[in-house]
């Protein structure tokens, strides 16, 4: 059976007052749920800061971005092997903001794939289709092309050590939400691509819906049974908001 997963996305924000007074109020509120786990993904500077509150406890972290290329002259990257040194677990890679703001394409998402579980670490692959593409009637080929272009560099086996989220593009901070019932389509028709290829992959693979979650629609997505958890952004930064997401799986 798949454990549910809820990682927050801080994407660009916080202070270190802000991520304490955050931290300490979901370290508390999440501290006696069950079969759930729970974590955040910092912006790098917070990342020492955030080691330090939740090193012993029930939360884990790790990173939104990370470099495909190994040490040398990069000079604004981070390494892999850099987010070792702050305990990361968790790294994001190939998010939608990262694809359309900074022209990530779909080898650069593998390679970063590749070099995230290269030291070690598990990368929360994400894909998913922009309004117009949905529009059009594209959704599973663009969901397609943005895995097969993991898998072609990595292989299929290496998803079982990887996390997958769907976040329609659509859904990401516009305050739409993909119905249940969507999502679940979505969910199901990855889950089915995997399984042509390796169907114990397929079965074990975190598959986590982002776009918009909210404490109240989080429960009637986590009871879809594709769905794994969620990839949360805004709401991860409202303690309460975040605590009753986790809650609802």
């Amino acid at each position: 059976m798949r454990t549910k997963l809820v990682v927050g996305n801080w994407k660009m924000n916080g202070n270190l007052t802000q991520n304490q007074e955050l931290l300490n109020a979901i370290i508390t509120g999440t501290r006696e749920l069950r079969d759930v786990v729970c974590a955040v993904c910092v912006p790098y500077p917070y990342l020492q800061a955030v080691q330090l509150v939740l090193k012993d406890t029930h939360i884990t972290w790790g990173a939104q971005n990370v470099s495909q290329f190994d040490f040398g002259a990069y000079t604004g990257e981070v390494a892999a092997e850099m987010l070792l040194d702050f305990a990361c677990r968790y790294v994001i890679v190939g998010h939608s903001e990262r694809r359309s703001l900074f022209g990530e394409d779909n080898h650069t998402v593998a390679e970063k794939f590749k070099k995230t579980q290269s030291v070690g670490l598990i990368p929360i692959l994400c894909v998913g289709e922009t309004l117009a593409q949905r529009e059009i009637g594209e959704t599973e080929r663009v969901i397609d092309e943005q895995l097969d272009a993991v898998i072609k560099l990595t292989g299929i086996n290496s998803l079982a050590q990887s996390v997958i989220a769907y976040e329609p593009v659509w859904a990401i901070g516009t305050g739409r939400t993909a119905t249940p019932a969507q999502a679940q389509s979505v969910h199901a028709f990855i889950r089915s691509k995997l399984a042509k290829q390796n169907t114990e992959v397929a079965a074990s693979v975190q598959i986590l819906y982002g776009g918009s979650v909210k404490s109240n629609n989080a429960s009637d997505l986590f009871a879809m049974p594709d769905i794994d958890g969620g990839l949360i952004g805004g709401a991860s930064l409202i303690a309460g908001e975040f605590i009753s997401i986790c809650s609802a799986v």
